[in-house]
C-alpha cells in the first residue's frame, strides 16, 4: 500500500467520521424533540482482499444514514386533553395542507397535537391531523374506511354548540287522599325542544273518584314569556288510578308528543317515569301532611339540556375526538385511525418527525387503535424522544478520536512526503 493510499483512506474516515459526528449532535439536539426517532450513520469497508498493490486506496465509505424505526420512545403523561401518544406500531395520518390533497398524506408519532385558531387539530410541526367523521356514537360514516381518500382533517370550527331535547320527564309526588271529588291541583315541569328552547307544560291534577284522578296537560309556552304558547301536546288528558294502599295502580298511558313547536325545534317524544305500578316509588296517594290537603312534590325532573357553545376537546385512547359543551353535552365527531406498514423502517424520511410511504415500506393498513400491530393510543400523553444522551456522548468520544487519528494519519503522511522530495533533491 503506497502513500497516495494511506492519504486516500485517511481522508475517507474523516468524511465518515465528520457524517457521524453530525448525526451525534443532530441526535443530542433533539433529545428533547417528541416522538424523535435516534438518527444511526452506517459504515462499509472498503478494504479489498489485495492489499499488495500500490495503487489500491482502502478506507470506509458512509453506506447509510437511517432512523431507528422500531425503538419506542419513553411515554410521558401531560395535562393536555388534545395529546395523544402510540404506545406500539404505527402512526398518526397526517397532512401539511388543509383541504387534504391526496399528495399531502405524511405518517408521524408526533402527538403534540392543539387546536389551531382556525379550529383545526394540528402538531407542534404544524401538520394536520387526519380521521373518520363519525355520527353522535362514534360510528364511522365512510363506507370504506381502509382508504386514505376517507380520512378528513379534524376541524372542530364546524362544531358551535349542542341541545338536547327532553325525553324523559319524572315524577316523584304524591296526591292528597284526603281531596274531595273535584278538588285539583296544580304542577309544572320545564323541557328543552331540540334547538335548545326552555318550555314550560302545567298539569292539572283533578280527582274523579276514590283512587282515581284526571292528569289534563296544557299546549307548553315559552318559559321566557308565559303568554306565548309554544307547540301542541298529545294526549292531553290521562287517567291515573291507586290501589287501597295508596300505590300506583294503573295509567293509561306514560308516552307524550309535542308538535308544531314555534320555534321551529324537531317534534319531541315524552315519556313520563311515574314509578313503578304496585310500588311506591313514584305517583302515591296519601294524607296530607298539612291541614288543608294539597300536592306534596318530592321531585319533579326532567332531561334535556340547553344549548351550549364549545367549550373543549378530547381524545380518548379509543382515538375518539370529543366535542365538549358548557351545557355537559359530549359529543363524538371524529374517530382516528393508525397507519401500520410491514416495514415502516423503510418509509422515507421527509422532515422532522414526518414520513412518507414508499415500496420499501409496503402498503398502509388503517386501524382502529389496539388493532392487529396499530398499537394503543394514550391519552393525555406524548412519546419523548429515543435519543440516550449517554450512548450518543459514547459515539461522540469514538468519533472524535477517529477524526483526529485520521487527520494525524495526514499530517504524518505529508512529513514523508516532504521527506521525500528532499531526497529527490
Amino acid at each position: 500500500m503506497s502513500l497516495y493510499a494511506a492519504l486516500t483512506s485517511a481522508v475517507s474516515a474523516l468524511q465518515a467520521q465528520s457524517t457521524a459526528m453530525a448525526a451525534v449532535s443532530q441526535n443530542i439536539a433533539n433529545a428533547s424533540t417528541t416522538a424523535y426517532k435516534t438518527t444511526n450513520v452506517s459504515f462499509q469497508s472498503l478494504v479489498t482482499g489485495n492489499t499488495s498493490n500500490s495503487t489500491n486506496a482502502a478506507g470506509s465509505v458512509v453506506t447509510s444514514v437511517s432512523q431507528s424505526m422500531q425503538l419506542q420512545g419513553q411515554i410521558s403523561t401531560t395535562d393536555v386533553e388534545t395529546n395523544i401518544a402510540i404506545d406500539g406500531g404505527g402512526f398518526f395520518i397526517t397532512s401539511n395542507a388543509q383541504d387534504n390533497t391526496p399528495s399531502a398524506y405524511t405518517y408521524s408519532r408526533n402527538g403534540e397535537f392543539s387546536t389551531d385558531a382556525d379550529g383545526f387539530l394540528i402538531n407542534s410541526e404544524k401538520n394536520y391531523l387526519l380521521g373518520w367523521q363519525t355520527d353522535e356514537n362514534g360510528t364511522i360514516l365512510a363506507t370504506n374506511s381502509n382508504d386514505l381518500n376517507s380520512l378528513k382533517v379534524i376541524d372542530v370550527s364546524a362544531v358551535t354548540g349542542s341541545a338536547e331535547a327532553t325525553a324523559e320527564v319524572t315524577f316523584d309526588l304524591n296526591l292528597p287522599a284526603d281531596a274531595n271529588v273535584a278538588d285539583t291541583y296544580i304542577t309544572s315541569f320545564e323541557l328543552y325542544d331540540a334547538l335548545g328552547v326552555s318550555h314550560t307544560i302545567e298539569q292539572t291534577w283533578t280527582k274523579t273518584a276514590a283512587n282515581t284522578w284526571n292528569l289534563a296537560m296544557a299546549d307548553p309556552y315559552l318559559t321566557s314569556d308565559s303568554s306565548v304558547t309554544s307547540g301542541t301536546l298529545a294526549p292531553a288528558n290521562i287517567t291515573v288510578t291507586f290501589s287501597g294502599t295508596g300505590k300506583l295502580a294503573s295509567y293509561t298511558t306514560n308516552s307524550f308528543s309535542i308538535t308544531g313547536f314555534t320555534t321551529g325545534s324537531a317534534d319531541s317524544a315524552l315519556t313520563f317515569d311515574m314509578g313503578t305500578v304496585g310500588d311506591a316509588n313514584g305517583l302515591t296517594q296519601y294524607s296530607s301532611s298539612t291541614s288543608t290537603p294539597d300536592v306534596e312534590i318530592t321531585l319533579i325532573d326532567s332531561d334535556g339540556v340547553r344549548y351550549g357553545q364549545l367549550s373543549g376537546i378530547a381524545i380518548s385512547e379509543e382515538g375518539l375526538v370529543t366535542a365538549a359543551f358548557d351545557n355537559g353535552l359530549r359529543q363524538v365527531i371524529y374517530q382516528i385511525p393508525i397507519a401500520t406498514f410491514s416495514n415502516p423502517q423503510g418509509l422515507t424520511h421527509v422532515d422532522g418527525t414526518v414520513y412518507d410511504e414508499n415500496e420499501a415500506a409496503g402498503n398502509y393498513n388503517l386501524q382502529l387503535p389496539g388493532g392487529g400491530n396499530a398499537g394503543q393510543i394514550i391519552a393525555s400523553a406524548l412519546e419523548l424522544s429515543t435519543t440516550d444522551t449517554s450512548t450518543e456522548f459514547n459515539k461522540m468520544i469514538v468519533a472524535q478520536q477517529a477524526y483526529s487519528s485520521a487527520a494525524q494519519v495526514i499530517s504524518t503522511v505529508s512529513e514523508m512526503y516532504d521527506t521525500l522530495n528532499n531526497a529527490v533533491r
